[in-house]
């Protein structure tokens, strides 16, 4: 049986990244291969071209994050000329019906069902239909999408940066494949590719396909021995179209390496074995709440580009999947030793 603790670590606070390198392809990598366990450190991300083949097919996450973050208003009291506000943040996490949407709301306590809530605008009022858990349900008086978010949201960096969003953030938290909003978070291995280590890549002969996951608020929240127990995990909207599989199996046929850009596009990859007719050409578009442990085999790529996760995460228990745990946790420890910096904005590793 797994058991969580094996997969705890200790890291300093100083080793978490805050804010990102002066260039996307200029912060560490760490290289490591699995039949040998050898473990070997770039200094840059961009000499990842020395560890690639020209005939390598890279697979990444095209995904968009939305300005999700978004600062609602309760009105405390009314007087003639004026009004006081209490402030609310509020994260948008999903609309499962196109009408309502699932929140988490900063202050809930304060809140009771029927409560009306402003946009920053005041152009959109919310109301709280029903509290749960670890969430809210809230009713707009007209249909929210993107346009929405767009003029009234903020980026929602992860919590653990500790700081608000900034204008760095706003190009500097998406990939440079980032086309399709949807997420809370970004894909983040994606952050390391430049526009100029692109084109390099491709003059090599390298060719990239894509998939479409929306990152859930999901991927930042802790996971219990009991979640791995009963292997639950949040779900998550995937899209995959047809060239993407056909590039893949033309991978497959033709012993080329399947390079996987992040842990969200193998999560992907992962459900199109498990969930998609072999003999489909229409592409797929579906959900997936597949939790991917070291139980699993793992034999639809054969190379993963990730970050450094955080310890005891569903994430590092994916990568442990791919790579056996004592090598991985090897590895984070190095890493740790040579200053590599942690999580999103953090440092890279490649695993072939």
């Amino acid at each position: 049986m797994i058991n969580l603790q094996d997969f705890d670590f200790h890291l300093d606070e100083s080793r978490i990244a805050r804010y990102p390198t002066e260039k996307r392809d200029e912060s560490k990598l760490m290289v490591v291969d699995r039949k040998s366990g050898r473990i070997t450190i770039e200094p840059f991300f961009k000499n990842i071209i020395a560890h690639l083949y020209p005939s390598d097919r890279i697979f990444y996450n095209e995904t968009r994050v939305s300005k999700r973050r978004v600062f609602l208003n309760f009105t405390i009291h009314r007087k003639k000329d004026e009004s006081q506000f209490r402030k609310h943040e509020a994260l948008f996490i999903e609309s499962p019906d196109n009408k309502t949407w699932v929140c988490l709301l900063k202050n809930a306590k304060k809140l009771k069902v029927g409560d009306f809530l402003t946009s920053p605008s005041q152009s959109v009022v919310f109301q709280v239909i029903e509290k749960r858990e670890k969430d809210c349900i809230l009713s707009p008086n007209v249909v929210i999408g993107e346009e929405f978010f767009e003029r009234e949201g903020n980026l929602p960096i992860p919590p653990y940066m500790k700081r608000e969003a900034n204008n760095l953030d706003e190009s500097r938290y998406q990939s440079i494949f980032a086309k399709t909003s949807g997420s809370v978070a970004a894909p983040t291995a994606s952050l390391h590719i430049s526009e100029e280590l692109k084109q390099n890549l491709e003059s090599m002969g390298i060719q990239f396909s894509p998939i479409t996951l929306d990152i859930g608020y999901g991927t930042f929240q802790p996971i219990s021995q009991d979640d791995v127990i009963k292997k639950k995990l949040h779900s998550e909207k995937v899209s995959i179209p047809q060239s993407t599989i056909d590039s893949w199996k033309k991978a497959s046929t033709e012993g080329s390496r399947r390079i996987c850009l992040g842990t969200t596009t193998l999560r992907a990859l992962e459900s199109m074995k498990r969930f998609v007719d072999p003999h489909s050409q229409s592409g797929w578009k579906g959900e997936t709440d597949i939790f991917i442990t070291p139980n699993d085999t793992i034999d639809t790529i054969d190379g993963l580009i990730t970050n450094f996760h955080l310890p005891k995460s569903s994430l590092l228990l994916l990568v442990s999947a791919f790579a056996n745990k004592e090598l991985i946790l090897e590895a984070y420890q190095k890493a740790i030793e040579n200053e590599f910096r942690f999580y999103s904005y953090g440092d890279a590793m490649i695993i072939v």
